[in-house]
């Protein structure tokens, strides 16, 4: 299970500055207006071969009567409560204040133990001298940083780090040569349906109302001589279309559970096709380098006459562009039509993400790459690539390349190669990664 840090404060003291400078990339808006994070941001951060998720929070304020304060007070505790590590940040250049006092009181009282206190915008020596009244705190893990330049970034991820224990699995879900399937999606389209259809039993609750299922269950399928291990979630669903407190965890949880799979099916809604959200969800499971299955649900209510399902195919793969070379599978949950024959598509992906390809092969792809399509010049200098060879360790199948300037590398170069590799070598539905480095 991933270790989550949320980042806890009052408003305008630099959480989502520190959130943006941890992760890495600007996803979270940052503004001098107080309040301006609402909706929660989730980042994933990676520190001495470590990992966790990073959740920024909006600001909180204990006791404010305020409307928007109080659900995100709300939000906040539950927050506390389902967190690993609780970064306390607060601002140096106003120093302690009551509303800093309150949320310490908040955290005296849940007694949260791995709790960090971040002094931000710590950014010249009075400052940091000032800093030093935030002692009083009585924090044992205490740290001056300055988001914005990244001082003092370094040793507050070493901390945070220090705290993530690796953990040795013994229970039924811990066999690593065992495909873990995590079935994603909207609420709604028959995620449950689907798992208790494969169990041919009320594994998990069934229901019509949307976000039933709120939090991520694992259930061991061994039947027709397969071993797997499925992962039902809740459904996720817009940001802004989050209503309550249990709906938010419950996206966190299915974020852990993208996290912790081999394969997603990404469950759709025949009836709608590819919406915004589920796009969303698409990109994340990508991003996440995981292997991903499209599969139609509720097939049976499509009209077959006006629209054969390889055109509903073109159709859906057209919407997942660039990265449309993945099974698309249509199924009816409730007609228990072509649903085992998804685990088998999910099974396919999975082996093809643990292949391993020669570098012998890898090269001679490669020459034939460059044959067909020169790396373009740059600054009046060709690009030559060398040579290249798979990582052995990456989760996610990734090569290495040299060429003697990397940075120089184009992403229209970087698609071709892809395609090409694609066209070579068979990873249907399995995220790739080409890295360039300088060679010696």
């Amino acid at each position: 299970m991933s270790h989550i840090v949320s980042i806890i404060g009052r408003p305008n003291v630099g959480k989502s500055t520190l959130f943006n400078r941890l992760v890495g990339n600007p996803i979270a808006i940052m503004d001098n207006e107080a309040g301006v994070t609402r909706d929660r941001h989730y980042g994933k951060v990676e520190w001495n071969s470590k990992e966790f998720d990073l959740i920024d929070t909006g600001g909180f304020m204990p006791h404010s009567k305020d409307f928007f304060d109080k659900k995100i007070a709300e939000q906040v505790q539950i927050a506390i409560d389902e967190s690993n590590t609780i970064l306390f940040i607060v601002d140096a250049q106003t120093g302690v204040t009551q509303y800093d006092e309150s949320i310490l009181e908040v955290f005296k009282k849940k007694k949260v133990e791995n709790l960090i206190l971040v002094v931000n915008k710590v950014d010249n020596y009075q400052l940091q001298l000032e800093a030093n009244a935030f002692y009083s705190f009585a924090i044992d893990s205490t740290f001056f940083i300055a988001s914005i330049s990244g001082s003092g970034t370094g040793e507050l991820l070493d901390m945070i780090t220090k705290n993530i224990k690796d953990e040795k699995p013994n229970d039924e879900f811990s066999d690593n040569n065992v495909p873990k399937i995590a079935i994603i999606g909207k609420p709604n389209v028959g995620k449950s349906s689907f798992v208790n259809c494969l169990l041919e039993k009320e594994r998990t609750i069934v229901s019509e109302i949307e976000g039933t299922t709120r939090d991520s269950i694992h259930t061991l399928f061994e039947k027709f001589q397969k071993k797997i291990i499925l992962i039902d979630t809740a459904g996720l669903r817009k940001k802004n279309k989050i209503k309550n407190d249990l709906e938010y965890y419950s996206t966190v949880r299915t974020i852990r559970s993208i996290d912790e799979s081999d394969v997603c099916l990404l469950l759709i809604d025949s009836t709608e096709g590819v919406q915004a959200q589920d796009l969303a969800i698409y990109t994340q499971i990508i991003k996440k380098g995981k292997g991903v299955v499209i599969v139609g649900n509720k097939w049976d209510l499509i009209e077959k006459s006006t629209m054969s399902s390889k055109e509903y195919e073109d159709r859906w793969r057209k919407k997942l562009e660039p990265f449309s070379d993945i099974p698309i599978h249509f199924i009816s949950v409730l007609q228990k039509t072509r649903v085992l024959k998804t685990l088998e598509i999910a099974e396919e992906v999975y082996n093809l993400r643990k292949q391993k390809i020669t570098t012998s092969n890898l090269n001679k792809f490669l020459k034939n790459a460059i044959i067909k399509m020169q790396p373009p010049v740059v600054r009046g200098m060709p690009i030559s690539i060398n040579y290249i060879t798979q990582l052995a360790t990456a989760s996610t199948p990734s090569f290495l390349l040299f060429c003697n300037h990397p940075n120089d590398i184009k992403e229209s170069y970087k698609k071709f190669l892809e395609n090409q590799f694609r066209q070579e070598f068979n990873f249907k539905g399995v995220p790739i990664r080409f890295f360039f480095r300088k060679k010696n």
